[in-house]
């Protein structure tokens, strides 16, 4: 394979540096989705299904907007396609504050779908850069500095937004379940507008980082120079690459297996009766063992271990985690839960840039396809909720995510070198490094 940089390492530092940053940013807008199904719950009086829409409108717009992503970074490039990611992230989020402070549930969850929208033109263009910005065979290393940096947003933002706006959640329910009609209506009424102001200041700063984006000295990258390999001149289309299409796929069922693990564990931790001003906690707890897996991975990969073998041994440690959340009950089984964190934070950071390699001058499209399959965090919940109401929910649990990591640990062993050029040469790597 042939695979050259823009510069030397050094003078991506800076670059990275920036990188980093956004992934702060949108970590922390992202994972918000856990602690706002139960705000969503309580502040709109709706069911626990409807709840759920926050984290699957999110979701889904990525499969939405991803394809028309590709199409606005080939005319926009990366920088300004950034810039216009967060700019409509912003946007998103003052729709959400508005009509949250409204309680009409329809424009808040449209709101949500916008963030998502312009979180999918910025991770289509984000993903592969960071990616392609150095060798591809290290970028689940840089990738794991940008995980650190969104989980620590991530673990930062059930806390942020439990003290601005969902303390006393508990004694709201309690005022609500006994309160006439007028009286429900007014304490859900200024509960929700509790939302208002850090929605705002958050539209306000997405909006003056998307100004800051267009004036950073990040380079423009092109795929077609970096990701290319000797005999893909004569490939035209995504079809010709099987490898990203099983990618995709595994995009789709690590991301259900991330929200199930950390937007999930909230819904998960309140059916065994814990108490609500406690579970709206519980993503933080996933969130640290997440970060956790990152400081291993950046450690481990790809000095110690390549980046296909220590996928293959996170997929197994998700199943073992799994019967293991399945086997106990109470708080050991969210610690279970939450301690499937660590299993999935190196999954992501290893999946993309195996996935895109090689593809060249069709890495956009490839990577629009990858950020197709976050669509995963929509559905797999969507499933737990829906059948949890009918059987058991931890084998609910345990049912939808072990056949996800089963087929990631393929992916890791197998499915990353289907019909792939560098199929050889990435078998003699993991050998070397296993």
């Amino acid at each position: 394979m042939s695979t050259t940089t823009v510069a030397g390492p050094r003078s991506h530092y800076g670059s990275i540096a920036i990188i980093g940053a956004l992934f702060f940013i949108f970590g922390f807008v992202t994972w918000l989705n856990g602690p706002l199904i139960s705000f969503a719950r309580l502040a709109f009086d709706v069911s626990e299904t409807l709840a759920f829409l926050i984290p699957s409108a999110f979701y889904i717009s990525y499969f939405c907007l991803a394809l028309p992503s590709s199409v606005i970074l080939k005319k926009t490039g990366m920088k300004k396609g950034m810039a216009l990611g967060l700019f409509l992230m912003a946007v998103g989020a003052a729709v959400f504050g508005q009509y949250t402070t409204a309680r009409v549930y329809g424009g808040a969850v449209g709101g949500i779908f916008i963030i998502g929208a312009g979180l999918a033109i910025l991770q289509t263009a984000v993903n592969p850069y960071i990616s392609i910005l150095g060798p591809i065979e290290g970028a689940a290393q840089r990738i794991a500095v940008m995980g650190i940096c969104n989980k620590l947003a991530g673990w930062a933002a059930p806390y942020v937004i439990g003290t601005l706006v969902m303390h006393g959640m508990g004694d709201v329910a309690a005022a609500v379940a006994g309160a006439d009609a007028a009286t429900k209506e007014t304490v859900l009424n200024e509960f929700a507008a509790r939302i208002h102001t850090p929605y705002m200041v958050m539209a306000g700063l997405l909006a003056l980082l998307a100004v800051a984006i267009l004036y950073s000295p990040l380079p423009e990258v092109r795929a077609e120079e970096v990701n290319s390999e000797g005999d893909n001149g004569e490939k035209k289309s995504l079809f010709q690459f099987p490898h990203v299409w099983l990618g995709a796929l595994c995009i789709f069922v690590y991301v259900g297996v991330e929200v199930m693990a950390g937007d999930a564990i909230g819904t998960y931790g309140q059916a065994f009766g814990l108490p609500l001003d406690e579970t709206k906690f519980f993503t933080g707890f996933t969130l640290g063992s997440m970060l956790l897996g990152y400081v291993v991975g950046l450690i481990l990969i790809p000095r110690f271990i390549s980046q296909e073998r220590y996928l293959s041994i996170s997929a197994v440690l998700g199943v073992l985690l799994a019967l293991g959340a399945y086997l106990t009950t109470g708080y050991v089984s969210v610690g279970f839960v939450a301690a499937l964190g660590f299993a999935n934070a190196m999954m992501w950071p290893a999946i993309f840039p195996l996935a895109i390699q090689g593809l060249g001058r069709l890495t956009e499209k490839g990577s629009a396809l990858l950020i197709m399959g976050i669509a995963g965090g929509a559905v797999i919940p969507q499933l737990f909720v829906h059948f949890k109401q009918h059987y058991d929910f931890q084998l609910v649990f345990l049912l939808l995510v072990v056949p996800c990591y089963l087929y990631i640990l393929y992916f890791a062993l197998r499915g990353h070198s289907v019909g792939h050029a560098s199929a050889v040469v990435n078998g003699a790597a993991a050998s070397q490094h296993g």
